[in-house]
């Protein structure tokens, strides 16, 4: 019996308040995700000393950069836009950090709503900051009074999503008002809602499994057939450990 990948998931964090002390905290939709396909799930608090994020990161097989609040513009060269609500500039430090170490050392990752932006924007991407200003046309992707808001979603074929989702319709949740705007190098947009959004992308690169999808499919909203791009991605990470064994 082959051994269960050990498989990494940043923590959100919120500072002390009032009514109580800081917190770090993983919605449970994602590590009972990756404990479903077959990984186990070790939680990372938001590490503060690079050299720390790197010792843990020797001991996992990969990693699921979780969503969260948004991602300040401004440390990319863009100006705040009106409608972001920043996450907390100690997760964001250790994200970004932890994001430049996974794609240095071609670590398995799978980036979900802002993990998915990161990713994009680690490797060279940007973001809309507002579909709804940027975007006018687009269909709605998030509906605040609605969260269980889904819309469709159109696939393309020979990749990840594909092997998910095969033929017929589909829909997937969406709560989001930022997107990929220009993909980075080395990546392809692999799904998009019928408005023309980006909901996935996978990397071309040759030694690096590297995914991301907009929508949440560890969500309690998400469907059976969502939850299935866990077992996707656990599948390509024992298949990399396999492939280290051999070259050792």
């Amino acid at each position: 019996m082959s051994k269960k990948p050990l498989i990494g998931l940043n923590a959100d964090y919120r500072p002390a308040q009032k009514a109580g002390p800081a917190l770090t905290y993983v919605p449970a939709g994602y590590y009972n995700a990756i404990q479903a396909a077959g990984g186990i799930p070790v939680i990372l608090p938001p590490l503060e000393d690079e050299d720390d994020i790197a010792t843990a990161l020797d001991r996992l097989d990969g990693f699921v950069m979780v969503g969260g609040g948004d991602l300040d513009p401004r440390r990319d060269g863009y100006q705040l836009h009106s409608s972001v609500k920043l996450m907390d500039a100690r997760r964001e430090d250790f994200d970004r950090t932890l994001m430049k170490l996974i794609a240095d050392r071609r670590l398995p990752v799978f980036g979900i709503g802002s993990g998915m932006q990161l990713l994009n924007i680690s490797q060279g991407g940007n973001l809309y900051l507002h579909i709804p200003e940027e975007l006018p046309d687009a269909l709605p992707h998030r509906d605040p009074q609605d969260p269980e808001h889904r819309h469709g979603l159109n696939i393309v074929f020979g990749t990840l999503m594909e092997r998910v989702y095969g033929d017929g319709e589909i829909r997937v949740n969406s709560t989001h008002h930022m997107c990929v705007d220009e993909v980075a190098k080395g990546f392809s947009v692999t799904a998009r809602c019928p408005d023309g959004v980006v909901e996935a992308i996978e990397s071309n690169i040759e030694d690096w499994f590297a995914i991301g999808t907009q929508f949440h499919p560890e969500a309690d909203s998400a469907s059976a057939l969502d939850v299935r791009i866990f077992e996707e991605f656990i599948t390509g990470v024992q298949a990399r450990c396999g492939q280290l064994k051999m070259v050792a």
